[in-house]
């Protein structure tokens, strides 16, 4: 998210750079093709534990931050272990879809109680105050964060309405097929738009 604080936007800053990317992409990936290929729910499931085990392996390795790869870990075992305790290849992305309903209601309430979240991540990340919730000079600013954090629910709300009719459905390679693609990419666009609303112009140049 600090990202969204710097004069220019790289998405490869963003998302952790080509192998961040990988690292969030690849578990899903795996599982989907391997679920695919056999038609059967163990082994897209130690496919995809597996590389993400190996992910973590390398960082630590590597002596690299583990934050990411543990993360993603955490996620993918608590996918592994809806999925194979309930025999359903669906309950692997469970845990994505009640994640994506939390942050949006918990955005939604942040909202509604006058905090928008984007503004509270930016003053925070800032080491400002609150000023802009009150301070009529400073409405303009407010309202754009209003709005960023409007993408942010309905980025959430987008993948729930695409994803869980597929979860009901029980289409797994369609609903791993949606994640992958409303993961990280969608993510992504959201946060840079969220840096163009959000960003302060530059100072004019000093003559």
């Amino acid at each position: 998210m600090s990202q969204i604080l710097g004069e220019d936007f790289s998405v490869a800053g963003a998302v952790g750079g080509v192998r961040g990317l990988v690292e969030a992409v690849a578990p899903g990936l795996v599982f989907v093709v391997v679920f695919i290929a056999t038609g059967a729910l163990v082994p897209p499931l130690v496919a995809s534990l597996a590389v993400a085990v190996l992910a973590m392996i390398v960082r630590l390795a590597q002596r690299t931050a583990v934050t990411q790869a543990a993360g993603g870990l955490v996620g993918v075992l608590i996918g592994v272990v809806w999925a194979w305790r309930s025999g359903a290849a669906e309950n692997y992305f469970a845990m994505g879809l009640w994640t994506n309903a939390a942050y949006a209601v918990a955005l939604l309430v942040a909202l509604v109680a006058g905090w928008p979240a984007v503004g509270v991540v930016v003053s925070l990340l800032k080491g400002e105050g609150f000023a802009w919730r009150k301070d009529p000079a400073l409405l303009a600013r407010r309202r754009r964060f209003v709005i960023a954090t409007w993408l942010w629910i309905g980025m959430f709300l987008l993948r729930l309405a695409v994803q869980v009719p597929l979860y009901l459905d029980a289409s797994v390679a369609w609903l791993g097929t949606a994640r992958i693609v409303m993961g990280v990419p969608l993510w992504a666009l959201t946060l840079w738009a969220t840096w163009v609303l959000v960003r302060e112009p530059r100072a004019p140049a000093a003559r």
